[in-house]
């Protein structure tokens, strides 16, 4: 029986993606007022942006209960005695404690292994998929779970935003709190280190943070690269030519296309576009 591996909804993974390497995906919650909304199964991302623009109250995301994790876990136990969670940095939300927490819940006995990936969106996604591959192959436990540790520090997300204003209204602006304000019309970049948002940098054009990530990625052209991803809300056609660009020159690397989720857009607004690089 090989490992299964579980993560959250912020990990982003096109839904393909995790049919295809058995990933098991906890959706998280996003609220409009009194109605909640499960990550990505009750609202997709475009119908979130929709549902944001008409709203007059700013929606607020929650993580899933113990039990809803507890459950998923006793369901995989029906099909392996070994699972590895792999969720949402600590910094930016419960859902790791609660994962702890569901573990001690369970009613099956099966071995879970429960990891804080000090990430988020295809950052995580990145570690999940890799950690899926591995244990498709036949690794175990053990193996994957220190080949994720080790993929931890290997793990760069970098994203440009129009506006900062979602993250700070969010609370999960974290250390890039220093890139409000200043100039007017400056496209901030930001990164994800040690859990939490920082600063990066700032472009005077849109193109021009566009073209940061593009130089960002195509530095990693000659070092062993296991994953890339390029991720957006509603900027299609920008994350589509930015792979367009980046896919020569990585031609032995997929490079995933993901949409943020909708508790990742509650956060991110709809002008966010990211890349992600998981080294070897």
């Amino acid at each position: 029986m090989s490992v299964k591996i579980v993560t959250d909804s912020t990990a982003d993974l096109p839904h393909k993606v995790a049919q295809e390497l058995g990933i098991a995906v906890v959706p998280l919650y996003v609220r409009f007022g009194s109605e909640a909304y499960r990550d990505g199964v009750d609202l997709s991302t475009e119908e979130f942006y929709r549902k944001l623009a008409s709203s007059k109250t700013l929606p607020s995301t929650a993580a899933p209960s113990p039990g809803e994790i507890a459950a998923v876990y006793d369901k995989l136990a029906e099909e392996t005695d070994e699972i590895l969670s792999i969720h949402l940095s600590s910094k930016y939300s419960a859902t790791y404690e609660v994962a702890l927490r569901a573990r001690e819940q369970m009613k099956k006995t099966c071995r879970v292994e429960i990891i804080d990936s000090l990430s988020a969106i295809m950052g995580e996604g990145l570690m999940v998929t890799t950690a899926a591959q591995e244990a498709q192959a036949g690794a175990s436990l053990e193996e994957i779970a220190d080949m994720v540790k080790q993929a931890l520090p290997k793990t760069q997300v970098r994203m440009t935003f129009d506006t900062l204003e979602y993250l700070r209204r969010g609370g999960r602006i974290g250390r890039a709190q220093a890139l409000l304000g200043g100039l007017l019309r400056v496209n901030p970049i930001a990164g994800i280190k040690d859990g939490e948002t920082h600063p990066v940098g700032r472009e005077r054009s849109r193109s021009k943070a566009i073209e940061w990530l593009y130089n960002f990625v195509a530095g990693f052209a000659k070092k062993p690269v296991r994953g890339l991803a390029v991720e957006y809300a509603t900027a299609f056609e920008e994350a589509e030519g930015l792979v367009r660009r980046l896919t020569p020159l990585f031609p032995q690397i997929p490079i995933y296309v993901s949409t943020v989720s909708p508790v990742v857009g509650t956060h991110v607004g709809p002008g966010v576009l990211s890349v992600s690089v998981l080294e070897r």
